[in-house]
This record gives structure tokens, C-alpha cells and sequence, in this order.
């Protein structure tokens, strides 16, 4: 079977899927799990923090990251929704429903 070349969401979206499951791992451990590497998880944690899609914390050794629910999508396309309601599709908890 051939690899996917494209996927609907982003390494973005991923990397705040899985701290949404876990907001304890490793950088390493979401590396593992989106397929990228730990330089990337770095760098879109970085660009996610500073834009206030996430916030971390300091606890012990490790790092806590909070995800800022009620932040708004940034694109002009997605500005109705928040990164709650793209974690509650995710999970499987439904989402606004509209139709085009």
C-alpha cells in the first residue's frame, strides 16, 4: 500500500490533538505518533505558544502544556471555530453542524 501523500489536518493540528490526549508528553512521544520529527514537534510547539494556541508549564523535569480552547482558527475559512470544537470532532464528540 502506498504512503499518504496528503492528509485533511496539519502537523499543527496533530501535534495539539495529541497534547489534548496527554498534555504531558514528550516532545519525542508526539514525534513517535505524528511521524515527524522532534526538531519539527519543537518548532510547531513554538510557532502554537506564541500564536496562544497553547501555554506550557514548567512540572519538575517535565513540561504541561494547557491548550487555549476558545482560541479561534486563524484562517479567514475557519474563524468561526475553535480549537475546542476541532478537539471534540477529533474525539469523536460531534461538532456545529452546517451545510454547504
Amino acid at each position: 500500500m502506498p504512503k499518504e501523500s496528503w492528509t485533511f489536518l496539519t502537523n499543527h493540528s496533530h501535534v495539539l490533538y495529541c497534547l489534548s490526549e496527554n498534555p504531558e508528553l514528550v516532545l519525542r512521544e508526539i514525534a513517535e505518533k505524528v511521524g515527524i520529527t522532534e526538531r519539527s514537534v519543537q518548532r510547531i510547539v513554538r510557532e502554537l505558544e506564541q500564536e496562544g494556541f497553547l501555554e506550557k508549564e514548567r512540572v519538575g523535569r517535565r513540561n504541561r502544556y494547557k491548550l487555549i480552547l476558545k482560541r479561534e482558527l486563524r484562517h479567514k475559512l475557519e474563524k468561526h471555530t475553535t480549537i475546542e470544537d476541532v478537539i471534540n470532532v477529533l474525539q469523536g464528540k460531534g461538532a456545529k453542524s452546517k451545510q454547504i
